[in-house]
């Protein structure tokens, strides 16, 4: 099952009823600068407040935007979007259990489920824009320059 979903993850296709709008309206959204986010602030970008979707996986956050259809409020894994999605992918489960309401450190994982959430790190850095960390409580978020944000993204391209 995993590999199936990571193969619909990466060919899945594009367009669906509304997909060719929602990566319309993704197209039209500007690159995201860099920044960091507590657990509150990334909440915000559901696709549902807002139409920019991100999630972090493994303190990394990432704009999944592009993969609405899968990520978006209808989508099979929105209940990822405006969320840590680290447990919810070490674990396979896509219950709301399986998200925590409060920064998972996910030191309770083992090590299978932790190479899971490295691999699935991997595969959301070379789909999607990485756009910040996610902060642990008390933490002070990074300043970016624009210089360095700039050199990521053609980097990425």
């Amino acid at each position: 099952l995993l590999a199936a979903y990571r193969l619909y993850l990466r060919w899945g296709t594009r367009n669906g009823p509304g997909g060719a709008a929602r990566q319309g309206e993704a197209a039209a959204l500007p690159r995201m600068k860099r920044r960091d986010f507590s657990l509150e602030q990334l909440r915000e970008f559901d696709g549902a407040r807002n139409p920019r979707i991100l999630l972090a996986v493994n303190g990394k956050v990432f704009d999944v935007t592009k993969g609405s259809k899968f990520y978006g409020p209808e989508g099979p894994y929105g209940i990822f979007a405006g969320r840590d999605a680290s447990r919810g992918l070490a674990t396979f489960c896509l219950d709301k259990d399986a998200l925590r309401d409060e920064y998972d450190d996910l030191s309770d994982l083992n090590a299978v489920q932790m190479e899971s959430v490295r691999e699935w790190e991997m595969q959301f850095k070379e789909k999607y824009d990485y756009v910040g960390r996610l902060l642990k409580p008390g933490e002070e978020p990074s300043e970016y320059t624009d210089e360095e944000d700039t050199k990521d993204h053609i980097k990425q391209e």
